[in-house]
């Protein structure tokens, strides 16, 4: 389960979300006057990093499991929409944000690694079929 390259970069995903939690990107959404745009970003956030810890779970049947992972990188594309609004909202982009904007990179990183990895089970599905044919 864990040893196939794509559970490796799905849990990469899941921690990089995780890890935004304790980013400046966070606390600045949570101050935000506008109290449902940081229980926004707190609920979709949390789903963004408990699905790729789902994903990993489908490992039996692959088919499943690339389907779950594109809903994931959508989830992933929301959260990343919510972060960079959060980001732009507080100033754009200046030279004293680098705190904030390494949240932003980590969220893309995240949602990189769950496309490779979503290309990764692609190609084990491939894999399978031609081992089949083969037989």
């Amino acid at each position: 389960m864990i040893q196939r390259i794509q559970s490796v970069f799905l849990l990469l995903a899941s921690v990089l979300n995780g890890s935004v939690f304790f980013n400046a990107l966070y606390s600045h959404s949570m101050d935000d006057p506008q109290a449902w745009i940081g229980i926004g970003f707190a609920i979709t956030l949390t789903l963004a990093l408990l699905a790729p810890l789902g994903c990993i779970a489908l490992y039996k049947n692959r088919e499943n499991q690339v389907k779950w992972v594109t809903r994931t990188m959508i989830l992933q594309v929301i959260v990343l929409g919510y972060g960079l609004g959060i980001f732009i909202s507080l100033g754009g982009f200046g030279s004293f944000l680098w705190d904030e904007a390494i949240g932003i990179g980590m969220l893309v990183i995240a949602l990189l690694s769950q496309i490779y990895a979503r290309k990764k089970i692609k190609d084990d599905i491939e894999l399978v079929k031609s081992m089949d044919r083969i037989r």
